[in-house]
């Protein structure tokens, strides 16, 4: 009998836009994973009726409807792609059960994860917490910076289409704003950060637009920090096809006989570093404008990947087909 790489089941947690595109994702791309549950609250939503289609067991009870299905015994990831209110009574109740949790709203309960920046010191964690669509995009822009100079400040400007900002995106607005600043610092390496979305109503929908700030030391190398910029585009590419440079990196030296002013921090000079990124979508559920969405669903596959490989490493790995 052949021996076959093992799966482990997972669930996930609101089947709207990025729950049924997280689900679209683990059936074609995932190494390591397989559809285990599609868990909603509106019986009629979309996300659900495809599930169904697929084979997926499904329920339209919320967590509590998961943990009642004939299955929930071999749930050993869930993501949650709900809301950052939600998230907490969910996160209690599957702790509970020594489910692993990714969860893609900005709660932040667990540390932050960005694959390519410290998702290695994280396969541990009961909870981990994707931060953002715009942190997933910049944070790794800041990162590449950070690792070869010094950041004073960093700052993130995420333009997406207003279509692709659905009801979840919107009112998670301020847990946006808050939980992309502080990740900016505790995993980006700067020293103080912000963050900026923009909801562009052009027709017709422009894709996600990041713009990365940073300002770093006066003694900061031009061409470390472009090779770096370079190598972590292409390393965040191989999770999330559509991640590009949209130009070349841009600098400006800010002279200290006329430094910029840092909210907090005071007059300052140094190396004024402008990255400029675009973010395609893959189009396998949502249209390909929305890389806002996309690059959350593929950064937790990426992770729920790389948790699932740790847990079979650890349990054999393999099982008979």
């Amino acid at each position: 009998m052949k021996l076959q790489p093992k799966r482990l089941e997972v669930a996930i947690i609101g089947s709207g836009n990025i729950g049924t595109d997280l689900m679209i994702k683990v059936m074609r791309n995932s190494s390591h994973l397989r559809m285990g549950a599609m868990v909603g609250i509106d019986a009629a939503s979309d996300g659900l009726a495809r599930a169904s289609r697929l084979g997926v067991p499904t329920t339209h009870e919320g967590v509590e409807g998961l943990l009642a299905l004939p299955n929930f015994a071999n749930i050993k990831i869930a993501f949650d792609a709900t809301s950052a209110q939600a998230h907490a009574g969910h996160n209690a109740l599957l702790q509970r059960h020594g489910v692993r949790v990714i969860d893609l709203t900005p709660a932040a309960i667990g540390p932050y994860v960005v694959p390519v920046v410290n998702l290695d010191a994280h396969l541990d964690s009961p909870n981990i917490n994707m931060v953002t669509c715009g942190g997933q995009a910049t944070i790794p822009m800041v990162r590449a910076v950070s690792r070869v100079a010094k950041v004073h400040y960093a700052e993130i400007v995420a333009s997406i289409a207003s279509k692709s900002a659905g009801p979840g995106t919107r009112a998670n607005i301020d847990e946006f704003t808050e939980t992309t600043s502080a990740a900016i610092v505790s995993i980006g390496g700067a020293a103080s950060g912000k963050a900026i979305i923009v909801l562009n109503p052009a027709e017709p929908p422009m894709m996600m637009r990041d713009t990365v700030f940073c300002l770093a030391a006066d003694d900061a190398d031009e061409n470390l920090i472009r090779e770096s910029v370079r190598a972590m585009a292409a390393d965040v590419a191989a999770y999330v096809p559509g991640y590009r440079l949209k130009q070349e990196v841009q600098f400006e030296r800010i002279p200290a006989d006329r430094p910029i002013n840092i909210p907090g921090m005071g007059p300052r000079s140094g190396l004024k570093v402008t990255v400029f990124l675009e973010v395609e979508g893959a189009a396998h559920y949502l249209p390909a404008y929305a890389g806002n969405l996309d690059i959350m669903t593929s950064a937790a596959l990426a992770a729920g990947d790389a948790i699932a490989a740790k847990l079979m490493a650890a349990a054999g790995g393999y099982a008979h087909d």
